[in-house]
């Protein structure tokens, strides 16, 4: 199937054939589906914690966190250009010659473009575009509405122009504090003070595209010293990208491989869950993950925080019984109660299934049992009320070995077509807005490999379109979904004020977006 040219690409990318092999195999037979069992619901699989039960958990937390090594993971790789998907529509089909704007949003029922105008100067990029629209000498205000409008857009994300199409949404202008517009990079760092520093550091890693690495730390250059005056924090701030390793090939619709015009085979990008080679090289008792476009204004942060504290504390009360735990088993002086207990603690705090033997098994097997089932990298999962958002939900699954666990499970897993399965989905309550804090150290304070807890049947296949042409993307197990499978997850409801993304640009104008 593969040249003496094709092995060499593939050995210049760091797999071997036998891993493109796979890739093709696993494209060819089609993705495995999650079997569903149940959503997972509000006392059953989904903690709700009182308000006094909420605030010992955060102080648990901050008194812990300067003993703590702690770093915010945030995947800002992505270029925006779906922010603005609307408008790159906009500039293909509008004429201002052939109708009116208002002509144009009403023949297109256009929403987003109405709303767009609508509330135009609400925008922190705002004042940037009118500047930049001024210093071409163009007489903007003689233009018709319809000309504003086009220009407006033009100098937005024209490629000769403001370009913000090109770049990621972290160095975006995403708030507006008086005149002065600011970063989602910068709100993160400023977010980062609140929760996720220790001994007055801030450690943050960001996954960027190699062609945004520079702009990242031109930003970083010059914003850094005037927020360390201002949070009394310094900030240790790393970037890495995603691994060339991780990319996968894909397959035409008649399951041959797609070769570019060259001859050579394409290996695309392979979704967030090739992240976790990133998030593996981290080594801290604490990481914080959250995406890069879930960041709102200043004054609502210190709200939101205290829920990213909540989880912490979740994980560092479950992390101090687990580790007690595990020391006591390496003693061997556990007894039938000792044991008992354990079991317990396995199914009703960590949602773990146990074996029906479990009770018929020696101490030497229950002991050996228990530690497998202990050791293994902790996360609590922040999931707020399903009110008809995207996201990944909860679900309590079965896997090809009969095992019963708790897991985030996308929609691309899903097999709709079977209505026992859509039934489930349809029952769920809750839905993960990608907010989660790991415990990613052992008990003797040794780093997990992250790489043994994946699950890898839950890879997606995607159709996608490359060059006109329809072809069958892969997909790595998702970071949040078969990346960590096999770990111990915990799920905590948290208002659904925690998650502001920015998905279009319109969501710049949602009240979390915007300073009163």
């Amino acid at each position: 199937m593969f040249s003496e040219k094709d092995i060499q690409h593939i050995h210049n990318k760091g797999i071997t054939v036998d891993h493109v092999n796979a890739q093709f195999v696993r494209l060819k037979n089609g993705m495995s589906y999650s079997k569903l069992l149940a959503a997972a619901t509000i006392g059953r699989g989904i903690e709700r914690f009182s308000e006094a039960e909420s605030q010992e958990l955060i102080q648990l937390f901050d008194g812990k966190k300067n003993n703590l090594e702690i770093v915010k993971f945030v995947p800002a790789s992505g270029a925006a250009t779906r922010m603005f998907k609307f408008l790159f529509q906009f500039l293909k089909n509008f004429n201002p010659n052939k109708s009116t704007l208002k002509q144009f949003i009403e023949r297109h029922n256009d929403n987003l473009l109405e709303i767009f105008f609508e509330d135009l100067e609400a925008f922190p990029f705002y004042n940037e575009v009118i500047n930049y629209i001024r210093g071409l000498n163009l007489d903007y205000d003689k233009l018709s509405i319809g000309e504003k409008s086009l220009a407006f857009v033009r100098a937005m994300v024209d490629d000769d122009a403001l370009n913000y199409g090109f770049f990621p949404k972290g160095l975006l202008p995403f708030h507006k504090y008086e005149d002065e517009p600011v970063s989602a990079f910068r709100e993160h760092l400023l977010e980062s003070t609140i929760y996720a520093s220790s001994n007055n550091k801030a450690n943050l890693h960001f996954t960027v595209s190699e062609k945004h690495h520079d702009f990242f730390k031109k930003e970083f250059g010059k914003i850094s010293n005037e927020l360390q005056k201002e949070t009394d924090v310094a900030f240790n701030v790393s970037y890495s990208y995603q691994k060339e390793e991780t990319e996968t090939l894909a397959l035409n619709t008649d399951n041959s491989i797609y070769r570019k015009e060259d001859g050579s085979i394409l290996f695309r990008p392979a979704g967030h869950g090739a992240l976790l080679e990133n998030l593996n090289e981290l080594d801290y008792d604490l990481l914080f993950i959250k995406n890069i476009d879930n960041i709102a204004v200043a004054e609502k942060n210190s709200s939101i925080s205290e829920y990213k504290k909540l989880l912490a504390g979740v994980l560092l009360n479950i992390q101090e019984k687990i580790f007690a735990y595990l020391n006591k088993l390496d003693k061997n002086d556990c007894d039938t109660e000792d044991f008992k207990i354990m079991a317990l603690f396995l199914i009703h705090r960590l949602n773990v299934s146990i074996s029906q033997d479990f009770d018929a098994f020696s101490s030497e097997g229950k002991a050996t049992y228990l530690k497998e089932k202990f050791n293994r990298p902790l996360r609590v999962c922040g999931m707020v009320k399903n009110e008809g958002q995207p996201g990944g939900g909860p679900f309590w699954v079965k896997d090809d070995h009969g095992n019963v666990s708790l897991q985030i499970v996308e929609f691309a897993q899903i097999n709709f077509s079977d209505k026992e399965q859509q039934a489930i989905v349809y029952k769920a309550t809750h839905f993960n807005p990608t907010d989660l804090v790991c415990g990613v150290r052992n008990y003797k304070g040794e780093k997990f490999n992250l790489k043994k807890y994946v699950d890898p049947d839950a890879a997606f296949i995607t159709m996608k379109t490359q060059n006109g042409t329809d072809i069958k993307a892969l997909e790595l197990p998702g970071l949040w979904n078969g990346s960590m499978a096999y770990w111990n997850s915990v799920f905590v409801e948290v208002p659904l004020e925690t998650f502001n993304p920015v998905k279009t640009v319109n969501d710049l104008l949602n009240p979390a977006h915007q300073v009163k």
